[in-house]
């Protein structure tokens, strides 16, 4: 492991994760991600002692649920941090996890460069602009989302919470991604169009001029201008139906460390002055729809707006 890697993993062990020399350690990773495992891995065992690599290939997609086995240890641990190829922040596993007490970090598609770039960070600082982001939208019952490209879309919050991921998982049941740095909500419905021009799988980061449209009526994606992502979605379709499209999330980045997008939406959905929408599963994030996916796509530069006032978001 080098110089560079260890300082960004000693970031998430120490600042981010607080590990105790008295606690339980779990890192799960996949094929893909050993280095970063292994370097969080090195980190955390020099803490404690009850430190385990759990390895498996990477999943299909993002939302599915790991082996058995690594959701059971995964259950078992006092913190967890899991750099996979595939996400794990939406799966039951995951949700079990902090329901039994851990401490959970996701750090899904995770690569080296965003793990430099991302926990190179102060993270009291993101928490400061997360608790000023939420302060402005936490009661409104109207989410506005305009952009110059075309989206127009309204999110109800109906009886649904919104939340923050500040990178700081310092109690028990917590659960944050790293890199952090959004405020977030499972919205109850939702209506309108809205326009990705940033990041989303499985194009990574769009090319200058290129959009990705999306029609939502009644909390539910109805049209998408996509084929690779439309035929993603109809195949989590026929295996757990409507929730399959499901309105799963609006996001807003807060993090002023992300001063351009890079391709990778574990990165680039933080990015402050932005916001994010997502297609799928919103169980583990306050929810009740489950689905084998949970498909983010970045909207740059929007107007944010919360039962008619514009929202002050941060910038980087």
């Amino acid at each position: 492991m080098d110089d560079e890697l260890r300082v960004a993993a000693e970031t998430a062990v120490h600042q981010c994760m607080n590990l105790g020399g008295d606690e339980s350690f779990l890192v799960v990773t996949d094929d893909e991600r050993e280095e970063i495992g292994e370097a969080l891995y090195a980190v955390g065992s020099e803490v404690t002692d009850d430190s385990v690599v759990a390895r498996y290939p990477p999943g299909d997609q993002h939302g599915a649920e790991p082996p058995g086995p690594v959701a059971a240890a995964m259950r078992d641990a006092d913190v967890v941090v899991a750099p996979t190829t595939k996400s794990l922040s939406h799966t039951r596993a995951r949700g079990e996890a902090n329901d039994h007490g851990a401490r959970v970090a996701t750090m899904p598609g995770i690569t080296r460069e965003v793990m430099l770039a991302g926990l190179d960070a102060d993270y009291a600082a993101i928490e400061q602009h997360c608790h000023d982001v939420l302060e402005q939208v936490a009661t409104a019952e109207k989410i506005r989302v305009t952009t110059g490209k075309g989206t127009d879309i309204t999110f109800t919050r109906g009886d649904r919470e919104w939340l923050s991921d500040t990178g700081m998982v310092h109690d028990a049941g917590r659960m944050s991604n790293l890199p952090a740095g959004e405020v977030f909500l499972a919205p109850e419905s939702a209506d309108g169009t809205y326009v990705v021009d940033g990041t989303m799988m499985p194009h990574g980061l769009l090319e200058k001029g290129r959009e990705l449209s999306f029609e939502v009526a009644d909390g539910y994606v109805t049209e998408i201008s996509d084929d690779e992502i439309r035929e993603q979605v109809e195949t989590a379709a026929e295996e757990v139906g409507d929730a399959a499209y499901n309105l799963a999330e609006l996001g807003i980045g807060t993090n002023v460390g992300v001063t351009e997008l890079v391709g990778s939406v574990l990165l680039d959905e933080k990015a402050a002055g932005t916001v994010h929408v997502a297609i799928g599963d919103d169980a583990g994030i306050g929810g009740d729809s489950e689905a084998p996916l949970h498909l983010d796509g970045i909207v740059r530069d929007p107007t944010v707006t919360a039962d008619g006032e514009e929202v002050e978001l941060p910038r980087p």
